[in-house]
């Protein structure tokens, strides 16, 4: 009788099976032993590849740093919004990695690169290295605090479903006229979902980075 002979294991295997686990799982349900069943192999054999779990962590983490376009450092303002919407459809893709990169004890090579670039680019198209040091702060938090909170603000059908249900009642539209308008926003289709939040965020910093020029 013939045996269906297993794919061979290798690190950038392992590497794309824990991606598309954590992806679609969450960061918790992340398991030496769980990773080995997906791939048809014992948790020992992983160990042949990756050294332990934290190198799967920090293997994971580069796979969705690559993801990220970082700004050409001539390209100016166009260059740095164009890597920064890059940078949050990978953390859009992957909603664990932004919380991740956080992490002081995961500050990876490739992240370090991307830091450099924002910095070179902001100095590249004529900031100052005071005016600098604060454009870099908020298109920084901007990039990763958005991808955290647009993570925790993400339902499926059925809690969205449930929300509407419940939604007059938890706010209701008499004692919360404003935050009952902004929610229903949320809950409907509407020309509000045209445009994507991120970059309308995005466009009011770069705005504020372009009036920095004028007083330099």
């Amino acid at each position: 009788m013939a045996t269906t002979r297993r794919k061979p294991l290798s690190r950038e295997r392992i590497l794309d099976t824990a991606l598309a686990l954590v992806d679609e799982e969450g960061i918790e349900a992340l398991s030496m032993r769980k990773l080995g069943q997906a791939l048809g192999y014992e948790a020992m054999s992983l160990y042949n590849h990756v050294a332990n779990k934290d190198d799967l962590l920090d293997g994971i983490l580069d796979l969705v740093l690559a993801e990220m376009e970082p700004p050409d450092p001539a390209g100016g303002l166009p260059a740095i919004r164009a890597s920064a919407l890059s940078a949050h459809e990978a953390l859009r893709r992957h909603a664990w990695a932004a919380n991740m990169l956080m992490s002081p004890g995961r500050i990876r090579p490739a992240r370090i690169q991307y830091m450099e670039a924002l910095l070179a680019s902001l100095r590249g198209a004529g900031l100052s290295a005071e005016t600098t040091y604060h454009a870099y702060h908020v298109l920084d938090a901007h990039i990763i605090g958005f991808s955290l909170w647009q993570a925790s603000h993400s339902y499926t059908e059925e809690q969205m479903s449930d929300l509407t249900g419940t939604f007059d009642q938890m706010i209701p539209k008499e004692e919360f006229p404003y935050l009952h308008e902004h929610g229903k926003q949320h809950l409907t289709e509407g020309q509000q979902h045209d445009v994507s939040a991120f970059e309308y965020g995005l466009d009011l910093i770069l705005d504020g980075v372009k009036k920095a020029f004028v007083k330099e």
